[in-house]
């Protein structure tokens, strides 16, 4: 495994806009799907490339908001909402990997981060959004400038797994006793780590369930659009994708690979590569953290995408 140079510096990003909102908008695909982003602004039209960012499985564009907040002092930033998550429409089709990949290109397009033919865009995914990211960056060529995986994007799930999709999903379900309430979600999400729990962290906690007339919460991801987007998942084939990406791509490893699973995937993937004869992923581990990057090591998840803008 190709190890960065360095561990990431968290002082080469720059300290979050507190005050700054996006305003949110859509696009329109050819279906009539709508695709929600929320557009954090930042300068652009100096030639470098702008940012989208695309959430983990059953999250929204609000989990970017820690990064989102630090990397739109440099640059355009956009955070998009997957088909049958957040603001975004849930059809019933729709979740291959082409039509994931053509959401990701649409925004990018219609928020002006590719409004001109020579624009480029660094794609940063966290999760199943890293797939997704994968999958858009392929398709996008030399318009792509960098590819940000993180804590996702390098694995095989059905050879890792051995799981069938359907039991995968099944592993996702939340507690009873997490969902008897708003505040009972809340403080669940809050106790994950009380020291990183804020306004933002609370607000993308709420856009992802949804409050029954009983108090009740449930999840707001579609039952349909979960199993479609774990489906999609499964179909990752990182070992074909990656090698076809012409961006240098940076992985963000966090903790939970006791079984050496994570270690074993990232190998596969730079054989892959290696045989391509394209450049190797370049890795930074974060041991000590879990899943949300974005939530526990914001200023070195936006200095790794900012890396990747500067190298343009």
């Amino acid at each position: 495994m190709d190890v960065c140079d360095a561990p990431i510096d968290p002082t080469a990003a720059p300290p979050p806009d507190r005050v700054a909102e996006p305003d949110g908008y859509v696009v329109v695909l050819e279906r009539t799907e709508r695709i929600h982003f929320l557009d954090w602004g930042g300068p652009g039209g100096d030639g470098a490339p702008g940012v989208l960012l695309v959430h983990g499985l059953s999250n929204t564009a609000w989990s970017w908001t820690p990064v989102a907040r630090r990397i739109r002092a440099l640059g355009h930033t956009v955070a998009m909402d997957l088909r049958g998550h957040g603001l975004s429409d849930a059809p019933t089709d729709g979740y291959q990997p082409d039509s994931l990949a053509e959401d990701v290109v649409a925004v990018a397009e219609g928020s002006g981060l590719l409004a001109r033919p020579d624009d480029r865009i660094v794609l940063a995914g966290h999760g199943f959004g890293a797939i997704v990211a994968a999958w858009a960056a392929a398709v996008l060529g030399d318009r792509c400038a960098g590819l940000v995986l993180v804590d996702g994007g390098w694995e095989d799930l059905a050879a890792s797994t051995g799981q069938e999709p359907e039991e995968f999903a099944r592993g996702l379900d939340e507690p009873p006793e997490v969902l008897r309430s708003i505040g009972a979600y809340l403080a669940d999400r809050e106790a994950f780590d009380p020291a990183t729990w804020d306004a933002d962290q609370e607000r993308a906690a709420r856009a992802t369930v949804v409050e029954t007339h009983a108090g009740h919460v449930v999840p707001s991801i579609r039952p349909h659009a979960l199993a479609r987007s774990v489906e999609a998942m499964f179909a990752y084939r990182p070992g074909v994708v990656l090698p076809s990406v012409e961006a240098p791509i940076v992985a963000l490893v966090a903790a939970d690979d006791e079984d050496g699973t994570k270690s074993w995937a990232l190998a596969t993937a730079q054989r892959a590569l290696d045989a391509a004869g394209r450049p190797p992923i370049r890795v930074a581990l974060f041991p000590a953290d879990a899943h949300n990057l974005m939530r526990y090591r914001p200023a070195e998840v936006a200095a790794a995408i900012l890396a990747l803008r500067s190298r343009s």
